[in-house]
């Protein structure tokens, strides 16, 4: 199957295509100062008030950037967060991808596979989206193994493991592919972790930044997944084989930060910084094309979709069939930097 071909002449005229592509490295600098601007936030206010709701409070909000800094480091890999190659690949990797374990360049070459054959046969995310609809049984064991940690810790067990390479090999050739792999990766991470330590909070290393980023981060992560491209009406229609969700103030505090919901304007417009997303949705929204587009209202409403399948289809082969490719997923993830954006 044979995706529909689109150009950007077909959605905006001219004089919106050069308002919207307009890359301003202020603006990319500004919303990760404000993803870190939270975290560090959400960390001072345990450390003045801790207890259980205040922790459990910066977790969520903590997991919500985390994800930030991964969309922000996709904006990034399309060369969004400055018109200048140095500057945005500088700001993509040191203050958005290394952190979360993650690297532009990798998620680049795997990504662009995505939007040149979304939702078909060779495209990378597609075991991603291909399982649903599942029940809502299944959605619930997936959001148990997500929040408890299982998830992200497969992950992660994966991303090492690769790093570290096969066990054969030399173990001056293990570590020389590990630094290349995790290398600033980990310096980043040592780095926060010495700052925390020299403020006098190296507790919050753990229990605020590793915590949420195997378990909250998981969560909304696979939720994101499921709104930008399952059960859509039309894989080979490109105003219909992705989707755009309406966030509210909550949702976009703790599920859907900078703009990831307009998943279907990015996808027409894949150039068009996050910032200016919003911009094309309402003129998309003004155009002959506003009836065709997938959009739902929600994100409770996208996973009321996606777990439509009745209870009683959910045996056991089917279970461990979709525990597999949940797990072919998460690899994916691991080492691609949560891909699927």
């Amino acid at each position: 199957m044979t995706a529909l071909r689109m150009r950007a002449r077909d959605f905006l005229t001219d004089g919106e295509l050069a308002d919207v592509r307009q890359r301003v490295t202020w603006k990319g600098v500004a919303l990760i100062a404000h993803a870190w601007a939270l975290i560090i936030g959400a960390i001072a206010l345990v450390a003045w008030w801790p207890n259980p709701l205040t922790y459990v409070f910066a977790v969520a909000v903590i997991g919500s950037r985390q994800l930030g800094l991964a969309i922000l480091m996709h904006d990034g890999a399309h060369g969004c967060l400055s018109a200048d190659e140095k500057t945005n690949l500088a700001l993509s990797q040191w203050f958005c991808a290394y952190p979360v374990f993650a690297e532009t360049r990798a998620y680049r070459r795997y990504h662009l596979q995505h939007h040149a054959r979304t939702q078909q046969e060779d495209d990378p995310d597609l075991v991603l989206s291909a399982p649903f609809p599942i029940t809502k049984l299944s959605y619930r064991r997936k959001f148990i193994r997500d929040i408890t940690g299982q998830t992200g810790y497969q992950q992660r067990k994966a991303q090492l493991l690769n790093a570290l390479g096969p066990k054969d090999w030399p173990w001056r050739q293990r570590a020389a592919h590990f630094r290349e792999k995790l290398g600033p990766q980990c310096l980043v991470n040592a780095a926060m972790f010495a700052a925390l330590a020299a403020a006098g909070v190296w507790w919050a290393y753990p229990l605020l930044w590793l915590v949420p980023l195997l378990t909250w981060m998981m969560v909304i992560t696979r939720i994101r997944n499921i709104a930008e491209h399952a059960v859509v009406p039309d894989s080979s229609d490109p105003l219909r084989n992705t989707r755009t969700t309406h966030a509210n103030v909550l949702e976009r505090l703790f599920i859907a930060p900078y703009y990831v919901n307009y998943h279907l304007e990015h996808h027409l417009l894949f150039y068009v910084p996050c910032y200016n997303l919003p911009k094309v949705h309402r003129l998309l929204s003004a155009s002959r094309h506003a009836g065709r587009m997938e959009v739902q209202p929600g994100y409770a409403a996208v996973l009321r979709l996606a777990t439509t399948k009745p209870n009683r289809d959910d045996r056991p082969g089917q279970v461990v069939s979709s525990v597999r490719r949940a797990q072919s997923g998460a690899a994916v993830d691991a080492n691609q930097a949560n891909g699927g954006f």
